[in-house]
This record gives structure tokens, sequence and C-alpha cells, in this order.
């Protein structure tokens, strides 16, 4: 065949475009690694009213070992709450947001401060390193004279 492909350049052309898109594919990024001082975030209205809950739960049903089951129940239980029995959970959460928020605004207080004295402290050692290696090229000079 004069100017076509043959089926083996189409198969090898196939092969190298499935081997790059699975090594691509292949490729995870990374997530980076969290600070565990980081204040965790506050429980929704709904996971305050599953902490009861799940003792309840227990209490009455204590041979059951289903998380499935306890979650089930708990969700369905939820849905038929009304509005105003829902209100103290509801306040909880806010309750927790709250401090959450404050706990977030030291913490990043606390993040600021760290990366400004290590700023300060990776100049101060950077041209501390350097005046050393210059001393270091110094000395080093004489002996290849030899």
């Amino acid at each position: 065949m004069k100017g076509g492909k043959s089926k083996s350049d189409t198969k090898r052309a196939k092969l190298s475009v499935s081997e790059k898109s699975t090594k691509k594919a292949g490729k995870k990024l990374g997530k980076a690694a969290q600070d565990p001082n980081k204040p965790k975030r506050p429980a929704s209205a709904f996971f305050v009213f599953m902490e009861e809950f799940r003792e309840k739960y227990k209490k009455e049903h204590p041979k059951n070992k289903s998380v499935a089951a306890v979650g089930k129940g708990g969700g369905d239980k939820w849905k038929s709450l009304s509005e105003a029995e829902k209100r103290p959970y509801v306040e909880k959460a806010e309750k927790r947001k709250v401090e959450y928020e404050k706990n977030m605004k030291s913490y990043s207080k606390r993040q600021a401060e760290c990366l400004k004295n290590e700023d300060v402290e990776s100049e101060k050692s950077v041209s501390e390193v350097n005046d050393k290696e210059e001393d270091d090229d110094e000395g080093s000079g004489d002996e290849d004279d030899d």
C-alpha cells in the first residue's frame, strides 16, 4: 500500500497512545500532609443528633453490631422529627461552629507567625551558609596550587 498505514502501524500507534494515557491516569496527585494541630470541622446538627441516637440505640438493641442499621435508624428518625424537635441539635451545632471559627482564627494567626519566623530564620541561615562556603573556597584555592 502506497502512502497508507499498515495494520501493525495503527496498532503501535494505538498502543503508544494508550500507554501514555495509562501512565497519566496511574499517577495520583499526592495530598498535602494535613497539620495535626489544625482544628477539626464541627459536626452538623444531624451528627450531633446521631451522637445521642447511637447511645439510645445501643441500649435498646445491645446485640445489634451493624453500623448500617444504626445509621439507617438514625436517618429515619431525623427525617421524622419536626423543626421544634430538631432545634436543640441545631443550636448545639451552631455553638460548635462558633467555637470552631474562634479556633481557626487563632490557628491561622499561629500559622502566619510561624511562616514569618521561618522566613527570617531561613534568610539568616542562607547568609550564614554562604559566608561559610566563601571561607571554604578561599582555603581550597591554596590546595590546588600544590
